[in-house]
């Protein structure tokens, strides 16, 4: 059984953390939060020498998954998340970035996921999590042999997922982070969608939004 690798790529002016995960034995990856920037992420991937099984989302923000589209076309791969609470989200981001001045196209995924069900890069299981609040349909992919979270823009160093959108919900997001988060264990580290990575008990005793 091989390891499980990562590369972090920051993409677009919200310096978007895309992650690129792979099994070092069977070199298949997967490629979480295309946000943009796809002629990078592809370079990535060829300095990474795997090939791409699919695409997952965390959640439907353009600064997540507007380059999911372009990227799933040049991969010819699916791409798969988040829950279909966020289908307006990703109807939307061509319209959003366009607020923004720079281009991003739709996306609709080929298959929606909800808690419970589970996706695999080899031998390597993730686990979902629905943890809404940043958004409604937010997902969280739970790796418990190595002892890792793709947390997407829910938990943070120091700081928790922004709520001050319409469709936000401060307390959804708290009671999600304290009900399937904390209870994952001290020593789970994450991956975030924004910035350094951390982990659980970490955030446990430090993170002010938690007391």
């Amino acid at each position: 059984m091989g390891q499980l690798r990562g590369a972090i790529v920051p993409v677009t002016p919200f310096q978007q953390n895309c992650a690129i995960l792979w099994d070092d034995e069977a070199m298949r990856a997967i490629v979480v939060d295309p946000g943009g920037d796809v002629d990078r992420i592809l370079a990535a991937i060829e300095q990474c020498k795997v090939g791409v099984d699919r695409i997952l989302l965390t959640h439907g923000h353009l600064d997540h998954a507007g380059g999911a589209a372009g990227l799933a076309e040049a991969l010819q791969v699916p791409i798969e998340g988040p829950d279909i609470r966020d289908k307006f989200l990703l109807d939307g981001i061509a319209a959003q970035a366009a607020g923004y001045g720079f281009d991003a196209r739709n996306c609709t995924p080929d298959r929606w996921l909800t808690e419970g069900e589970t996706v695999t890069i080899g031998t390597h299981r993730f686990d979902i999590l629905h943890c809404p609040g940043h958004t409604p349909g937010h997902l969280v992919f739970v790796n418990h042999a190595a002892k890792l979270l793709l947390a997407g823009d829910v938990l943070f160093q120091g700081s928790v997922g922004r709520t001050d959108f319409p469709y936000g919900d401060t307390a959804a997001l708290i009671d999600a982070i304290k009900t399937k988060l904390l209870p994952l264990g001290d020593d789970f580290e994450f991956l975030c969608g924004h910035g350094p990575g951390s982990s659980i008990g970490a955030e446990r005793v430090g993170n002010p939004f938690l007391r």
